[in-house]
């Protein structure tokens, strides 16, 4: 067998016609290294790069380890995936400097690995591939680098290997850790630096979340001297390095090992072992979701979950039971109380807690103190709860607007997070606090008593709007008697069905003769659209407000029952991305809806213009994604009332000022219970284009038929064509045209030509995989508006879609429609339709 080896590795001299590089830290150009003991050595003896096999196997790896110490600790691995078995390795540096490993068998050469380096090659370039002192093994070319192991980490981070994310190119940057001890083979968990809120790293098994760091700042990265992170239009990466020369010879390094643990190891010359310093996950709170959502979890116990409700929540019942620490998830305590913050609720701090993902963070700024904080969640009715953070040197500001997910109690260190609660729980947890006073010092006696003015100013400003809120009462129940005395028959639906609402929600009421001198008397320089609603008029209050009144047209058989609804839902809803109701106006025959005026009108009228499109570039159109995205979610689930909206579409989405996304018109939508799934209607409403199939077949609608809606609106937002209109000989509508394309690879083709500068292509890519996941025709295979706002805010493997649903295009006749009289949409871009079945 030695004889063999020495024929074939003579064979291998002959073929690549180099010489055999014996020592030293670089390779030349026409220079290789044979499997037969040659090494690449680091200048300082650090680190060697060569041949190695691991345990038991036989297979053969190049890979870089620590040189000198008393076992191989490998920490990068070239050919991990392709191991090489019964035959000669050889690595060598080819004529145009690529780096390329070959296996020899059989007196043939084959590629296992390579860099495969496409950029050209200037003659008088010289090139040379070195192995660095801190363990990165660089390709230079005209003595630039090209290519270094660095960027491509296997299961081991070592000081200025950077993890993250190229925003340009799409290329991830992560470690994976090993199949088993004998194979370095990519396993199941992987660790990535991922951009929510605000970034955090998430440790992966398969494709699920097994754990999640801290936000951004890393207070835990503390002991790791110092550290770098860059989070910009091009990239996204952490690294950390080495601040003096005396720590050259001291040998770190953090390795996802096969068990799915991250280790921080040093190595101790004195004691000639590596030592650990901090390991993740280590205790049972540690894995992500183990208790459930709005729950905190105490890793007191190593061996047990504790498992606890938020101050202000507590266990939610399921089928007259309460469910256990660690079964389910938690509710606001009062019975009807909705997941906000809302005017008259306050915060309770949860002191020394690893905050919760931020996946549904918002990260609001820095120079924010406290109180700013707590005052920029407070003026957003769906900010849970804030956590105000050191950021070099100042402070900045972290909300939260979805689930609280992994929240953990920490014996040290820790952030102060602050849990909305209800003025009755502030009062009950000040209460709880005032009876430690006598082991407190004098100053903690100012302290809470302070805090208890604070309380009573409170309670007094609670009590004072509970008294304004009943004259406004008194108020509606007057102009409702007026009503009925104008026309009784006609009026007192309308006034029964509004006296509900407003004891459940506050608005204001405005005369008949404001409206109008505001409107200019409804002319027709002020009018704005049209709909089957009525007319939507442009006009300003006497304090300067701009806003939208929408007037229903008293000859509109469908309008008042639209109206009633409206009132109904959008009066008790509000969130950044829902258009906000300011009042109403019953006066007269012809009831009005007073709205916020948003200057950008709809979305349809600037995407599907060919002048103003280009002012929609591809960031300002993915904020408009993901801001719709949170506004459906907050309907479907963290709103006090579960909606259904039912005619979601581009026209339906306003923009403000900034360009901000705002859902519109609501005079459709369903309110469901808690355990309803889905329902059914013998009416069809909505648009063509945008109804999911079961919906536009069966009349059955749930929240996944707004999840194709959705679907349709972001491939219409990528690709700046109607689904309506779209004129395509090979498909009959632009689902069935992006879903051709995304079968032959060639999906970013649909990418409107006006963004073509601007866009991202692996984030058109995600977003386009995102919608044909919401548009496929199986209900079931579709994802909750949770998991789509999850996928846009985290980069991570996504499910491959399935066959879209395809309904009522080209192939649908139109002769077959019943439209009502008054069913259109508030814009003349697109109608929505009653269909009868």
């Amino acid at each position: 067998m030695d004889v063999f080896f020495l024929l074939l590795h003579s064979f291998t001299l002959v073929v690549f016609h180099s010489r055999i590089v014996t020592s030293g830290d670089t390779l030349a150009c026409n220079q290789n290294i044979s499997d037969d003991g040659q090494l690449l050595v680091s200048k300082d003896n650090l680190f060697a790069l060569g041949f190695f096999s691991s345990g038991n196997s036989s297979s053969r790896y190049l890979g870089i380890w620590y040189y000198g110490l008393p076992d191989q600790y490998v920490i990068w691995v070239a050919n991990r995936d392709s191991p090489i078995n019964g035959s000669f390795g050889v690595l060598s540096l080819n004529r145009i400097g690529d780096l390329i490993l070959y296996s020899n068998g059989d007196q043939e050469h084959s590629v296992v690995w390579s860099t495969n380096l496409s950029m050209d090659v200037q003659a008088d370039d010289t090139c040379v591939a070195q192995l660095l002192d801190s363990g990165n093994f660089a390709l230079f070319r005209g003595g630039k680098i090209v290519w270094q192991s660095f960027y491509y980490p296997t299961n081991s981070v070592l000081k200025e290997v950077r993890l993250g994310l190229n925003r340009r190119t799409g290329e991830e940057h992560f470690i994976s850790s090993w199949k088993s001890a004998d194979d370095p083979g990519t396993g199941q968990y992987s660790l990535k630096l991922i951009a929510g809120g605000s970034p955090q790293f998430v440790l992966y098994k398969g494709a699920s979340p097994y754990w999640i760091s801290s936000p951004w700042p890393w207070r835990k990265y503390a002991y790791v001297y110092n550290y770098t992170y860059v989070n910009s239009q091009d990239e996204l990466y952490f690294t950390y390095f080495r601040p003096t020369e005396e720590d050259i010879s001291r040998r770190i390094r953090s390795v996802l090992d096969e068990t799915g643990t991250i280790r921080r190891l040093n190595w101790f010359e004195s004691d000639g072992k590596w030592k650990e310093l901090w390991s993740a996950p280590k205790y049972r709170c540690d894995s992500y979701g183990q208790c459930g959502d709005y729950m905190k979890c105490n890793p007191s116990n190593e061996n047990k979950v504790d498992c606890t409700c938020p101050p202000g929540y507590e266990p939610k019942l399921m089928k007259n039971r309460i469910l256990k620490d660690g079964e389910g998830i938690c509710m606001k305590k009062q019975q009807g109380s909705s997941l906000l913050c809302e005017q008259g609720e306050g915060f309770v701090k949860m002191s020394k807690v690893n905050v919760p993902d931020n996946s549904n963070a918002v990260w609001l700024g820095k120079n924010m103190g406290y109180l700013q904080c707590q005052q920029e969640c407070m003026s957003n009715y769906s900010c849970l709860a804030y956590a105000s953070v050191g950021v070099a040197g100042t402070t900045g500001c972290l909300a939260w607007y979805g689930r609280l997910m992994d929240s953990i109690e920490f014996r040290e260190d820790g952030y102060d997070l602050y849990v909305c609660v209800d003025v009755l729980q502030l009062v009950e947890y000040a209460s709880k606090s005032s009876s430690l006073l006598k082991r407190k010092e004098m100053l903690a006696i100012l302290a809470i008593s302070v805090f208890s003015a604070w309380i009573v100013i409170v309670v007094f400003l609670f009590l004072r709007k509970r008294i304004k809120r009943r004259a406004t009462k008194d108020k509606w129940s007057k102009r409702i008697s007026h009503i009925n005395s104008l026309d009784h028959n006609k009026n007192t639906l309308m006034a029964d069905e509004l006296r509900e609402t407003n004891n459940q929600a506050e608005l204001a009421f405005y005369d008949l003769s404001t409206i109008s001198t505001a409107t200019n008397n409804f002319s027709l320089g002020n009018k704005i659209g049209q709909g089957g609603f009525g007319s939507v008029y442009k006009g300003q209050l006497p304090d300067g407000q701009q806003v939208a009144v929408k007037r229903l047209s008293k000859n509109s058989r469908q309008g008042m029952e639209e109206f009633i609804n409206e009132v109904k839902l959008i009066a008790k809803l509000q969130h950044r991305n829902l258009v906000k109701l300011l009042g109403c106006c019953v006066e007269g025959e012809e009831p009005m809806l007073i709205y916020e005026y948003l200057i950008n009108k709809s979305l349809d009228s600037s995407l599907f213009d060919h002048v103003r499109s280009g002012s929609l570039d591809w960031r300002k159109r993915f904020d408009i994604i993901v801001g719709t995205a949170r506004g459906i979610l907050y309907l479907h689930q963290d709103s006090r009332l579960r909606i259904i909206h039912r005619d979601l579409k581009t026209s339906n989405v306003l923009l403000d000022a900034e360009m901000k996304p705002k859902i519109s018109d609501f005079g459709m939508a369903r309110i469901f219970e808690d355990d309803q799934m889905q329902d059914v209607t013998k009416k069809v409403v909505g648009t063509y284009g945008y109804m999911s199939p079961e919906y536009a077949v069966f009349g059955k609608f749930s929240v996944k038929s707004d999840v194709f809606s959705f679907g349709v609106i972001v491939l219409e937002i990528i690709s700046g064509k109607k689904n309506n209109d779209f004129d395509q000989p090979s498909a009959s509508s632009l689902i069935g045209y992006v879903w051709e394309l995304w079968r032959k690879d060639r999906a970013l083709e649909v990418v409107d030509p006006a963004v073509e500068e601007s866009y991202l292509p692996h984030e058109a890519l995600k977003c386009i995989q995102i919608a044909l996941l919401c548009v496929q025709e199986d209900v079931m295979d579709r994802p909750t508006m949770l998991d789509v706002v999850f996928m846009l805010n985290n980069d991570m493997a996504l499910p491959y879609p399935r066959q879209p649903g395809f309904i009522f295009y080209r192939t649908y006749n139109p002769n077959s429609i019943v439209r009502e009289e008054g069913s259109s949409s508030i814009n003349t871009i697109t109608i929505t339709t009653t269909l009868a079945r």
